[in-house]
C-alpha cells in the first residue's frame, strides 16, 4: 500500500480530484425521496430467471461464455478458465440482516451449483460486491480457489478467516496468472469502505481478463474518466465489456456512471460486446428499478453499440450471437416501503457508499 501512487499514507485516492459524495453544482436527492420514495424502484412480481446449470455442464464452444447472475456477479468461462467477479449470494447489500437493500430475486443457481472456480475476483470492499456470508461459504467449499483484489482488501479477507496464501492484492495495472489467464487490476474512479470510520482505506479497481484467445474487461464500480481511453490502450482490445449502468443519480456523476456516461466509456473501451451490471438486483438509488436498461436500449440502438441483455441466469457467447432480451418489460413495479438506514446522513447517498 505504502509503495501505490493511489495512496497518500492514510487513505487511496482516485486519479482525478473528483467527490466520493453528493457532486457539487447539481441538484441532489433529497432525505425524503430516500425514504417515502413515490416511484418503481421494486418490482411486484417475479423476475424471470434462467437455470444456467445444464448449460454450465459442457464447455463454451467459442471458449468463452459468460453468465449474470444479477447486480455485479458474473460467471466467467474463458479460454478453459473459470472466474467468478464480486459475488454477492447474500439477501441484502447491508451491514444488517433485518434492514437495508433487499435482493428483487433469488440467485439463479445455488452457491454449491458453481462448477470450479479458478478465481474469485473481488474489486472493492461495498456490501453489494463483497459479501460475507457469500465469501465465507465459498473459503470454505472451495478451499483451493484464490482471491484476487484490490490493495488492503486482503485484511478484510483474513479476518474472516482466509488464509493470507490464498489472497493477491494488485494495484492497478499489476496482474496475476490463474489456469493460463492473465487478470490485470486496472483503474476504476469510486471509493471504498464498510462503516463511517474507513473511507477509502482499501483500493477500488476494475479488472481485465486475458486468456490465449480471449479479452474480457470488468469494469465493476466506477464514475466516467478518461482513464477508459488509456484501459483500452493498454489492455484493449476486448471482447466484451460489463459496465454499471444502475444505482445513479446526477449527484453522483464522479463514482457512478447511469446509462448516458456507460455509453460514453464504451465508446473509450472502443471494441466488444456491451454488457450492462449493476441493475436489476438491488434498490440502490431512486430511479425506477428498470429505467437503466430502458434508457441504455434507447441509446444504444441507433449508435449501433453491440449490447448483450440476457435474462438473470442465461449464459451467452458474445463472440458468436448477441441478446437483447427486454425481459423488464413483462415485469410489473411498484414503489416499496420506507427503508430503514442507519449511520450518519451523509451515508444515505450513495448507498454503496459510508453504508458499505
Amino acid at each position: 500500500m505504502l509503495a501505490s501512487p493511489r495512496f497518500d499514507g492514510r487513505v487511496f485516492r482516485n486519479t482525478h480530484d473528483v467527490s466520493t459524495g453528493l457532486k457539487p453544482g447539481v441538484e441532489r436527492p433529497t432525505m425524503r425521496e430516500f425514504l417515502c420514495p413515490d416511484e418503481d424502484r421494486v418490482p411486484s412480481t417475479p423476475l424471470p430467471l434462467v437455470d444456467p446449470v445444464p448449460q454450465w455442464g459442457s464447455r463454451p464452444s467459442s471458449g468463452l461464455r459468460v453468465t449474470w447472475l444479477g447486480h455485479s456477479t458474473l460467471f466467467v468461462e474463458i479460454d478453459g478458465a473459470r472466474i467468478l467477479t464480486d459475488p454477492v449470494w447474500g439477501n441484502r447489500a447491508s451491514p444488517l440482516p433485518f434492514a437495508g437493500p433487499k435482493r428483487f430475486h433469488p440467485p439463479p443457481a445455488p452457491l454449491a451449483a458453481l462448477p470450479r472456480l479458478d478465481a474469485i475476483i473481488l474489486s472493492h470492499d461495498h456490501y453489494d460486491h463483497f459479501d460475507r456470508p457469500t465469501i465465507r461459504a465459498l473459503a470454505e467449499k472451495r478451499p483451493e480457489t484464490p482471491f484476487i483484489t484490490s490493495l488492503g482488501v486482503g485484511e478484510r479477507l483474513e479476518r474472516w478467516g482466509i488464509p493470507p496464501k490464498r489472497i493477491t492484492e494488485l494495484d492497478w495495472w499489476e496482474t496475476a496468472e490463474v489456469n493460463g489467464v492473465t487478470l490485470t487490476a486496472s483503474p476504476a474512479q469510486h471509493f471504498s469502505g464498510r462503516g463511517i470510520k474507513d473511507r477509502n482505506t482499501t483500493l477500488w479497481s476494475s479488472f481485465h481478463l486475458r486468456g490465449p484467445k480471449h479479452s474480457v474487461f470488468f469494469g465493476a464500480d466506477s464514475g466516467l474518466t478518461p482513464e477508459f481511453a488509456e484501459i483500452a490502450r493498454r489492455l484493449g482490445p476486448f471482447d466484451l465489456v460489463a459496465l454499471e449502468i444502475g444505482a445513479y443519480h446526477p449527484s453522483w456523476g464522479d463514482i457512478h456512471m447511469g446509462p448516458k456516461n456507460a455509453l460514453a466509456a464504451y465508446k473509450m473501451l472502443a471494441s466488444g460486446a456491451f454488457l450492462p451490471i449493476h441493475w436489476g438486483t438491488f434498490n440502490l438509488a431512486i430511479h425506477p428499478w428498470s429505467e437503466p436498461a430502458e434508457t441504455l436500449v434507447g441509446l444504444a440502438a441507433p449508435a449501433g453499440v453491440p449490447l448483450i441483455m440476457p435474462k438473470l441466469g442465461a449464459p451467452v457467447e458474445p463472440t458468436q450471437s448477441l441478446v437483447v432480451d427486454t425481459w423488464w418489460r413483462s415485469v410489473a413495479s411498484t414503489a416499496p416501503a420506507p427503508l430503514v438506514r442507519v449511520g450518519a446522513p451523509e451515508s444515505l447517498v450513495p448507498i454503496d457508499g459510508a453504508m458499505d
